[in-house]
């Protein structure tokens, strides 16, 4: 009988958009425990430790349930990522899930917080494990499934404008989008029943009122396009 024993755990990357929808935020926990008690991580728990876990799904739920105490709009499992060296106490791995949440999702308390995504894929903050490289992955699954896809609706607000949509796209991408080419996808989805228009306006202190739509997913998966939002090359 084999002796080796490897630690699995569920880790959550769960993104939100800033106050002023230019970019992106990502969900911390402070750890309780050793190793890195007191240190910033990405809230996790591991798999069918004091808690039976019957699938990561369920242990991915547990995770968002107990440890970041948000309820996502959106959950996609992104990739493992395992070694003797990422964990002080032997040889682990990891499961990583990208979580898109409300804008105006709040936390409370001292033990979670949100940070700017950017400063942690920059490594200005530095997260225990191989957190910072889950973060990576989850942006990285997020950019290339907005290229593609309606998923970057999931971080609007219930109401949204057709700028509130090229800043979350812009967000995701961490690039500029041709504002066309985004409305052109909003027609497409409002005609398949993705998108509904509201009928309502909002009245932006300068300009003329905007329309106001909403997004209506018809599944649990984003909607795909047969073609990319950026250019050949892009």
């Amino acid at each position: 009988m084999s002796t080796v024993e490897v630690l699995a755990s569920v880790d959550i990357v769960a993104l939100r958009l800033a106050p002023d929808a230019q970019h992106l935020q990502v969900l911390l926990h402070r750890r309780e425990r050793e190793p890195h008690a007191g240190q910033w991580a990405l809230p996790g728990v591991i798999v069918n430790g004091r808690t039976r876990d019957n699938s990561l799904e369920a242990a991915a739920d547990r995770a968002l349930r107990e440890k970041a105490q948000v309820l996502p709009r959106y959950l996609e499992q992104v990739c493992t990522e395992g070694n003797a060296f990422r964990d002080p106490r032997g040889w682990s791995m990891s499961t990583c899930y990208l979580a898109l949440l409300d804008p105006q999702q709040q936390v409370e308390g001292d033990s979670l917080a949100f940070v700017d995504l950017d400063s942690v894929l920059a490594r200005k903050v530095l997260l225990p494990f191989d957190h910072n490289l889950l973060v990576e992955r989850a942006r990285e699954r997020l950019a290339a499934k907005t290229v593609y896809s309606s998923v970057s609706l999931y971080l609007l607000a219930e109401r949204f404008t057709v700028l509130d949509a090229l800043g979350a796209v812009q967000a995701c991408l961490g690039q500029a989008v041709n504002n066309t080419s985004l409305r052109k996808r909003l027609e497409r989805l409002r005609e398949l029943g993705w998108v509904r228009d509201t009928g309502e306006k909002n009245q932006p202190r300068l300009g003329r009122p905007q329309q106001l739509y909403q997004y209506t997913p018809q599944g649990e998966r984003p909607f795909m396009f047969d073609r990319s939002l950026l250019p050949e090359g892009g």
